[in-house]
């Protein structure tokens, strides 16, 4: 899979500056109203009964803020938070000891969870539910089970493949939100407060049209921030405008619509080899010369978020929209 400029996934470049940017208290969060105001509840509610809150699980595509939200909720509750991912821990004992030194309230975040293995998931279930864990001790006819009592904890999942959570694992949290991705208002918010940070001078009119074009997500957001701010140090003054955030981006091949050359292949090859379709899947991964799995997970939810692309059960069929988008004339028949 080629390196892309809208990549939403986390990168190396995203975590050097990403801690910076990163919001602290619900305060400060911007976007994802619904989520935001129910956390904040449940958070009020648990701190006035001295409780730990109850198990979260945070899902939708990478890079709309389920870490930082995590890290959000420690801060607010007061405590400390511990992190790992799904595929870091292998063996059931490794989650067994990663359980036993966390404090009472403490907040276990687990990025990846849909990718624990279901050794490692099965001990977390008396965890959830009864803050213990059963141990075998020995082998043979003499082994025996002994439960170990763990402080109150609270566990916070995150994943970008929801259906992939098992039901048992799924039903053990109690809270449960879908992050949506960001209005262009919401980025153009982010954008202006991300360059207060970096020393970015940048003007409305050019946090517009970074937000654009920045597919709704904020990670994206700051990354496209970051190089249009070495683009406008080079060849302008400096300061970001509309005028600079367009030739920035248009150079790095990030269309009005966030699409860049790899979506834009894509939804070609559909309607100039397959009359806009409906194709297959593994025809259209054949015709683009990429893994089908990637075309499905990576390239796919942006393109039908934003009615480029239909999935039927026929197959995968170009709107008029693309059409439109392309400036290419679309007949019904083709639809």
């Amino acid at each position: 899979m080629a390196k892309r400029s809208i990549e939403t996934t986390l990168t190396e470049e995203d975590i050097k500056i990403e801690g910076s940017l990163r919001p602290q208290f619900l305060k400060d969060y911007i976007g994802q109203k619904k989520a935001k105001e129910t956390l904040k509840i449940y958070i009020e509610a648990a701190k006035q009964r001295n409780d730990p809150l109850d198990h979260v699980l945070f899902y939708g595509p990478p890079g709309l803020g389920k870490t930082t939200l995590a890290g959000i909720i420690a801060n607010e509750m007061g405590v400390h938070i511990k992190t790992t991912s799904g595929p870091a821990i292998e063996k059931p004992g490794e989650m067994a000891a990663i359980l036993n030194n966390l404090q009472e309230g403490d907040i276990l975040f687990v990025d990846e969870i849909h990718r624990l293995n279901r050794q490692v998931e099965e001990v977390l279930y008396p965890a959830m539910e009864d803050y213990a864990i059963d141990i075998m001790i020995g082998k043979g006819a003499s082994a025996r089970s002994i439960r170990l009592d763990l402080p109150k904890f609270t566990l916070v999942g995150a994943t970008t493949r929801v259906g992939l959570l098992t039901a048992p694992l799924r039903d053990r949290f109690g809270v449960i939100h879908r992050l949506e991705f960001y209005t262009p208002e919401e980025l153009t918010t982010i954008i202006m407060h991300s360059a207060k940070i970096l020393n970015v001078h940048i003007d409305e009119k050019g946090a517009k049209e970074l937000a654009r074009r920045s597919r709704g997500t904020p990670r994206l957001a700051n990354r496209l921030l970051k190089r249009v701010r070495d683009f406008a140090q080079i060849r302008y003054d400096g300061d970001i405008t509309y005028d600079v955030a367009k030739d920035a981006l248009d150079l790095m091949d990030v269309d009005r619509m966030g699409l860049d050359h790899v979506d834009r292949n894509l939804i070609l090859t559909m309607i100039k080899k397959f009359d806009g379709g409906p194709v297959g899947l593994d025809t259209i991964a054949a015709a683009i010369g990429e893994d089908s799995g990637t075309i499905e997970d990576v390239y796919e939810p942006y393109l039908i978020q934003n009615g480029f692309l239909n999935r039927t059960p026929r197959g995968r069929v170009a709107t008029k929209s693309a059409y439109e988008h392309f400036g290419i004339p679309f007949a019904e028949s083709e639809s």
